[in-house]
């Protein structure tokens, strides 16, 4: 007899999709998915414009997202989150105080709420009252500077603000300068991020996007939307990283665009994805060398859409989820646990322009 747990049985979880809002899309849809068999129900939706990133707060009450606008227009939202309904209740917004936020991340203690402004350069601090509603900014905290692509790097250009496992770091990836900068942390400060950060330089041209740190070993991993290649770290207690191995997401001899965009570990630790935009529209899987941290290339294989901006995991690591946003799907892949390769299983959904998905 299988249990019912906050409106969930056993093996449903629920998922939730940030979109563009451009088109059709309703904004954020939340799904009911069963890590059994990979069915997807929809549960219901709220409109909010272009939520394209979103961050469960540590106990599951709340949502934050992005709210990613231009012309002064760039907000953050906070929302309860109903778990025996799925369904969410806005509370508030605030000015991201930069142009086109693209990142959330919520600290370990739940205090703090942190956007990162890619057009703007820089990124904002934001307090949780206890209602889950978000204050005030405390802080906000412009990058200077550009890097060697000056189309796409002519000057700063954060694109994720990721806490380290041990919540003693922010680290803000900047496509802009090729830099990825390590703020320490202090939730216990009315100002949480430290004045001068730890700055760790890329390879020119790089353009790094997103960091996933390892759950439980010393190693970080990046994604280079501009070069297409994956980067490993041996990550310092006093937030150096130094770089161990570089490779690429892409299948050998590709020569088409790039544009990388995701990157995340699972469950287990044992296997490392990474998402690829431009013309190869695929997902690449590696393994992770747990003595090592360096990574190895199992397969790549297509995403089943067009511009997979990003994808996600589920708890069990059964299945990977691919949004695909210039398709307008959801595609849902089997995970091999012994191999880590995703495998299609000719499952979708259609969606309007789907950018972020978060398992509750």
């Amino acid at each position: 007899m299988m249990m019912l747990i906050n409106g969930l049985f056993a093996q449903d979880n629920y998922l939730l999709a940030g979109t563009y809002t451009g088109k059709n899309s309703e904004g954020i849809y939340v799904y009911k998915f069963n890590t059994s068999t990979g069915a997807m129900e929809k549960v219901s939706s709220l409109l909010t414009e272009n939520p394209s990133y979103l961050v469960f707060s540590k106990d599951k009450k709340f949502v934050y997202s992005v709210n990613e606008n231009g012309n002064d227009k760039g907000g953050v939202s906070s929302f309860a989150f109903d778990g025996s309904t799925g369904k969410l209740t806005k509370l508030n917004s605030q000015l991201s105080n930069g142009d086109h936020p693209c990142y959330i991340s919520i600290d370990n203690s739940g205090k703090w709420v942190v956007a990162g402004n890619y057009t703007g350069g820089n990124f904002s601090v934001y307090p949780v009252k206890e209602d889950g509603s978000l204050g005030d900014a405390s802080q906000i905290i412009q990058h200077t500077g550009g890097s060697v692509n000056k189309q796409r790097q002519e000057k700063p250009h954060v694109h994720s603000v990721v806490f380290s496992p041990d919540g003693k770091y922010l680290a803000v990836v900047d496509l802009g300068t090729d830099k990825i900068y390590m703020y320490p942390f202090d939730p216990s400060s009315d100002k949480p991020v430290a004045e001068k950060a730890v700055e760790n330089a890329t390879a020119p041209g790089a353009g790094p996007r997103h960091i996933f740190f390892h759950q439980s070993l010393p190693y970080a991993y990046t994604i280079e939307e501009l070069s297409g290649n994956v980067s490993a770290y041996n990550v310092s207690a006093d937030g150096t990283l130094k770089n161990i191995q570089t490779v690429t997401s892409h299948p050998q001899g590709y020569k088409g665009d790039i544009g990388s965009a995701a990157i995340k570990i699972s469950n287990d630790g044992k296997s490392l994805y990474a998402s690829n935009r431009g013309g190869s529209n695929t997902i690449a899987a590696f393994t992770i060398d747990q003595s090592t941290g360096k990574i190895k290339t199992q397969k790549i294989v297509n995403s089943g859409g067009k511009a997979p901006r990003d994808f996600t995991i589920d708890p069990t690591d059964n299945f990977i989820l691919s949004a695909n946003g210039g398709s307008d799907n959801i595609t849902i892949f089997k995970r091999n646990k012994e191999t880590g390769v995703p495998e299609d299983v000719g499952k979708q959904v259609t969606i309007s322009q789907p950018v972020c998905l978060v398992f509750y």
